[in-house]
């Protein structure tokens, strides 16, 4: 069953700690170190607030077991690929190639935390300088989500109920960020 929206509320223990509700089911996620942001800032490791397409599913061919499949379009990761994180560089905001000659997050990484990501369309229509980039839905760090770890701006989830969600999912999919 295809679903038209995953919705991410905070919890109320911790404010990198929420959930993501897709149709009937509830995974546990991580947000950003800092909790949630309406205006949202680059490094302020806050999550944005509001409603964002699902752009593109990047994944390691290499570090997955079983082939994964989505109607979002979908890109293997090569060693070479980063996402620009300069404001003041042209590429901001936008996948690159590695090595790239302003600051770039490199997204071939050593930890599991990339394996599959899903770009979400935040700040790229038009792409604003300093209004934040690389805000991905990906993997989350631990497999325990009372041991989840902020990230720098991302939802993150367990990467099995990140693979079991794959599917559903269309480019008609939105990822509404929503405070209570």
């Amino acid at each position: 069953m295809l679903l038209k929206e995953l919705i991410v509320e905070p919890a109320n223990d911790n404010p990198c700690r929420g959930v993501l509700k897709a149709g009937d089911r509830i995974f546990p996620c991580a947000l950003g170190k800092q909790g949630l942001v309406v205006d949202k800032q680059e490094g302020d490791h806050k999550t944005p607030v509001g409603q964002f397409p699902l752009r593109t599913v990047f994944y390691r061919f290499d570090k997955l077991s079983k082939p994964i499949y989505s109607q979002v379009p979908m890109l293997a990761i090569l060693e070479e690929d980063g996402w620009c994180d300069d404001p003041e560089d042209a590429a901001y905001n936008q996948p690159v190639m590695l090595p790239y000659h302003a600051r770039a997050e490199r997204l071939w990484r050593e930890d599991e935390l990339y394996d599959v990501l899903v770009v979400l369309g935040q700040n790229d229509d038009p792409v604003v300088p300093g209004k934040g980039s690389a805000i991905f839905l990906h993997v989350a760090r631990g497999n325990d989500p009372e041991s989840f770890e902020g990230t720098e701006g991302c939802v993150a989830l367990q990467k099995e109920h990140l693979l079991e969600l794959l599917p559903n999912l269309s480019p008609e999919t939105t990822l509404k960020v929503m405070v209570n």
